[in-house]
């Protein structure tokens, strides 16, 4: 199962739109606080809809307390970042891999990065784009990670409904 890791997140729609994708893809989320907003809080619950009562979610105190209660996440936690040297379609995400994200207005603070910089991965975008929208971002790469495990346990197949129009 994946991981998806959000640092600190700001905007509640964000935070609930990852919390629907972790649903549809059988992801976990861990929010580490501060959270710049409240769980129950109606933003959140629009935009993750009826899913939200379906999330495996964590929430802990700081990003120590995340290390701390997630040992086994050492060497498989993946930072997106605007500073990484790597591109994320440049890893072999791992079937348990963590991916974690900062908050919206200053993504992961440098002293995290400084110390699991081979775990840095980013999004190519044009050189004046400060950067894509969090939840924007976190498909993009748990969507990656997915199909490097041939979406595994996902459904593959849709069905058109033919409709029998009358002339």
């Amino acid at each position: 199962m994946l991981n998806i890791v959000l640092l600190e997140p700001e905007i509640p729609a964000n935070t609930g739109n990852i919390g629907r994708t972790c649903v549809a893809t059988g992801s976990r989320l861990h929010l580490i606080e501060p959270l710049g907003f409240q769980i129950n809080e109606k933003q959140l619950r629009r935009a993750g809809m009826d899913y939200w009562k379906d999330l495996d979610v964590t929430v802990y105190d700081n990003f120590a307390d995340f290390l701390e209660k997630n040992p086994e996440c050492q060497g498989k936690l993946y930072m997106a970042t605007t500073k990484a040297k790597h591109v994320y379609t440049d890893v072999a995400f791992e079937e348990d891999a963590y991916i974690m994200f900062g908050k919206e207005s200053a993504g992961i603070p440098e002293e995290i990065l400084v110390e699991h910089e081979e775990f840095c991965v980013r999004i190519p975008m044009l050189e004046n784009i400060r950067s894509l929208n969090l939840s924007n971002s976190v498909a993009i790469v748990l969507y990656e990670a997915l199909r490097q495990q041939n979406f595994k346990q996902m459904q593959l197949l849709g069905e058109l409904h033919r409709l029998h129009w009358k002339e």
